[in-house]
């Protein structure tokens, strides 16, 4: 049985998340939304569902605090989202039913490059990253530092981020894929299209997450 998420607050900003745990979880995937988003957002909440029937559990967060989303730069400054994502891998890693779950990062938009950052400076602990219509881009130079197997899910009819996300791709050293989602725009509304990243997302996490936080060396860095 499935388990609804229940509200948590991380960190010294007050992060407001959602955490849902399936029973005998095999893993944790935090969610990096995109501008203008949060942990109310209905595509990323569909997908995190999605995960939690198939045994992830999953943390949907708020990386800025209201008063910070008033102003635009913070929606688009890379580095502070993915301290956010730093903070709370940290939290969920002591906290007693998330400690030994490896975790992963689930990005969208703007969201995925700081998911993509934020592994990087993980410097390995992070087990896996997917990005749904992402700008891996926005990564930058840490790109050649994500040692996560890292999926980039995109439409085929969102032209300039498929052309990003190709560049970005040849720059990740670990394991990668780009998945072209045929007839999807950048968020995914058209028919079906959503539940075809679900499936890859599911496939790619069942792959590498699954397993024990001390595997990835959380453990001992953490």
């Amino acid at each position: 049985m499935v388990d609804d998420p229940f509200p948590v607050e991380i960190g010294p900003s007050h992060l407001q998340g959602l955490l849902g745990i399936p029973g005998d979880a095999r893993g944790l995937v935090i969610f990096a939304h995109g501008s203008g988003s949060g942990r109310l957002s209905p595509r990323n909440n569909q997908v995190a569902r999605g995960l939690r029937a198939s045994g992830f559990a999953t943390l949907l967060l708020d990386l800025l605090t209201p008063a910070e989303e008033l102003d635009r730069r913070n929606v688009f400054d890379i580095p502070l989202l993915a301290s956010r994502l730093v903070t709370a891998t940290t939290w969920a890693r002591q906290q007693r039913e998330t400690a030994s779950l490896r975790v992963g990062y689930f990005g969208a938009s703007t969201g995925a490059g700081a998911a993509l950052l934020a592994a990087a400076m993980a410097d390995g602990r992070i087990g896996a990253v997917v990005s749904r219509g992402g700008r891996a881009d926005l990564a930058g130079d840490a790109l050649e530092e994500v040692h996560a197997p890292t999926l980039l899910i995109v439409g085929s009819l969102d032209g300039e981020v498929l052309r990003l996300n190709r560049e970005a791709l040849i720059r990740i050293e670990a394991p990668r894929r780009l998945t072209v989602v045929e007839g999807a725009g950048h968020l995914f509304e058209e028919p079906g299209t959503l539940d075809e990243v679900l499936e890859h997302a599911i496939d790619w996490f069942s792959q590498y997450l699954p397993g024990t936080a001390k595997e990835t060396g959380d453990a001992q860095k953490s």
